[in-house]
């Protein structure tokens, strides 16, 4: 097999490259540092080992102790994966690992990454090279007083011009600063330090050559000084939830969705999940029988009240010829959306995403014995059911799956105690959530995605400070949106 280098970009993790997330899908061990976004080891197996080596400034990890782990990895013949901030050979001390591979006669892979060096003052609106300022650009390290002092010519750096980007440089700014206007580079010129970059922690200070020792910068950072530097095109962060904190309590594997569309807006996601998804306590006879009846046109119709529910039933179906004559419905549209993503166009989604609401839409049965199939979790409300038996359907309702708590961290829920805001997507996630941290422990910010979940937080005694206008992801990243943005 193979060890592969990658590069995993300067800390967004919308920023690995396709090649990286393609290695890391089959990886058997992840070699992993303190620079690179946690959420991407959730795109390794979940069986894959997954090693830290992160080097803290003044941290115990040697450089050798890595390399010897990739090489002993690399021997056993496992798919080995060594995640690096940035890019592997920018200062990443990839070039050492990939010569050390190589005299150990292992087999390895260079993936390139993102590096800071260009996507950091890009997150910060600041380009390194502009039209009439800027023609070139220089990435140097300040890491090491030997390479401040002996192994970068500053001053000659300060005669060619163009824009100089420093990394690892914040402990040595006082004399990087110095030394360039030794060169004759104009006390004056621009600078910008930028904390964090491309994360939602992102903090830019700007300030000019001269003012750059004493600005209040703290590493990680990036330092760009240049006219470029004087250029503010801002858009990373103008994002409505830069920076705030949102608690994600949906099942593993549910929280890809509501956690982008909050990356989207400049949050981070803390994914403290409440439940966690089980197969049915039957091992699934139940649901094979129906799914069996449903392509003997045994039903007039299948009511889906979940997405979970339509990928319990599409583990069983071939494809959409397996429905028969059954005509189809969906609770709201990200149940619609699942369906339709295997084929299924729903031929009734209702106004809003609730039992009630379907139930004031669905049609009268046609004749006697007409039958409804109903596949969902083992524990939820008995108001659609009761409903359509009311309404003269004869009714199967099947176990789909279960929903069962989850153990969150202890280390999550204490961050999750002091984040922004927490979002509540169903009645399970509240009651589940709240035996494991409390009620006193949410967040000053409660969101819901709809009238149900609110309830269950309201009997539990929480005051849900926004409630979703469409009980969907979407509509409820809306909502929460409107709740966190700056007042004025």
């Amino acid at each position: 097999m193979t060890v592969y280098l990658v590069g995993a970009g300067p800390g967004d993790p919308g920023l690995l490259t396709l090649r990286g997330a393609e290695v890391l899908s089959r990886a058997e061990v992840v070699v992993h540092d303190r620079l690179a976004d946690a959420s991407l080891l959730d795109l390794a197996p979940p069986a894959a080992v997954r090693i830290d080596v992160g080097k803290a400034p003044g941290g115990p990890v040697r450089q050798d102790d890595i390399t010897d782990v990739l090489v002993a990895r690399g021997l056993t013949g496992a798919a080995v994966v060594r995640l690096k901030g940035g890019d592997p050979f920018v200062f990443g001390r990839g070039g050492e690992e990939a010569l050390a591979l190589a005299a150990a006669g292992v087999p390895f892979e260079i993936v390139p990454g993102v590096t800071s060096a260009v996507a950091v003052p890009a997150y910060a609106g600041v380009p390194v090279t502009h039209r009439g300022m800027s023609a070139s650009f220089t990435v140097v390290t300040g890491h090491t007083r030997l390479a401040v002092e002996a192994d970068v010519n500053w001053e000659a750096l300060a005669q060619v011009g163009g824009t100089v980007v420093v990394l690892m440089g914040v402990a040595h700014r006082d004399l990087i600063s110095r030394r360039l206007m030794d060169g004759g580079m104009p006390p004056s010129t621009p600078a910008v330090a930028v904390q964090w970059g491309t994360r939602p922690e992102q903090h830019t200070v700007r300030t000019t050559l001269a003012g750059l020792a004493d600005a209040p910068i703290a590493p990680p950072a990036t330092m760009v000084i240049g006219a470029v530097a004087g250029l503010d095109l801002a858009w990373y962060a103008n994002r409505p939830l830069l920076g705030r904190r949102v608690v994600v309590t949906r099942a593993p594997g549910q929280a890809s969705q509501l956690s982008t569309r909050l990356r989207d807006l400049g949050a981070r996601p803390v994914e403290v999940p409440a439940i966690a998804l089980a197969p049915p306590s039957d091992g699934g006879a139940a649901l094979a029988a129906a799914v069996g009846a449903l392509g003997d046109d045994a039903y007039d119709w299948a009511v889906f009240t979940s997405a979970n529910a339509v990928h319990a039933v599409f583990e069983l179906v071939r494809d959409a010829r397996s429905f028969g004559r059954a005509s189809v419905a969906a609770i709201g549209p990200g149940t619609a959306d699942a369906l339709a993503a295997r084929g299924v166009v729903a031929d009734l989604v209702p106004a809003r995403s609730i039992a009630e609401s379907l139930l004031e839409a669905f049609p009268d049965p046609p004749a006697p014995g007409s039958r409804v199939l109903l596949p969902r979790a083992k524990i939820a409300r008995e108001v659609l059911p009761d409903g359509l038996r009311g309404a003269g359907w004869d009714l199967d309702v099947v176990e789909a799956y279960q929903t069962v708590p989850a153990t969150p961290d202890p280390a999550l829920l204490d961050a999750a105690a002091s984040a922004d805001a927490i979002c509540f997507t169903s009645a399970s996630t509240v009651t589940n959530y709240l035996a494991a941290a409390g009620a006193s422990r949410l967040p000053p910010v409660v969101a819901s995605i709809g009238p149900v979940t609110t309830a269950a937080a309201t009997a539990a005694g929480v005051a849900v400070t926004v409630e979703a206008a469409e009980h969907t992801i979407a509509g409820l990243v809306d909502a929460l949106s409107g709740a966190l943005a700056p007042s004025g």
